[in-house]
């Protein structure tokens, strides 16, 4: 992404791969993400559940909806929407419950 372009990451193409078996824990989620630069890009997640290991990020949901619950921590779930805006640091472990596929915008770091 050059400085002084518009991308529309609700309209952006993602090639979507179905979420690794051993991270899978209810349905048949798929995943994709297109990197906007080295730290910035959109990523989707189809409806079903799945388990993360997480990256130090902040992230935007465009669309869809979700419930992210945190192993080991004494944090409660959280309920996604669009607009949501979260943050996350690398190590957390996470399961995404996705009811409708997700799409958010993330900057690493």
């Amino acid at each position: 992404m050059n400085p002084g372009t518009v991308t529309d990451a609700a309209a952006l193409a993602l090639a979507m791969t179905p979420v690794p078996h051993d991270q899978v824990t209810a349905g048949s989620p798929e995943t994709g993400l297109v990197e906007l630069t080295e730290t910035i890009g959109v990523w989707e997640h189809t409806p079903g559940t799945s388990t993360d290991v997480e990256a130090d990020e902040v992230f935007v949901v465009l669309s869809g909806s979700a419930t992210v619950s945190f192993d080991e921590t004494s944090l409660p779930p959280i309920e996604l929407r669009a607009g949501s805006i979260v943050r996350l640091t690398a190590g957390m472990r996470t399961v995404w419950t996705v009811h409708e596929t997700l799409r958010k915008v993330y900057v690493l770091g």
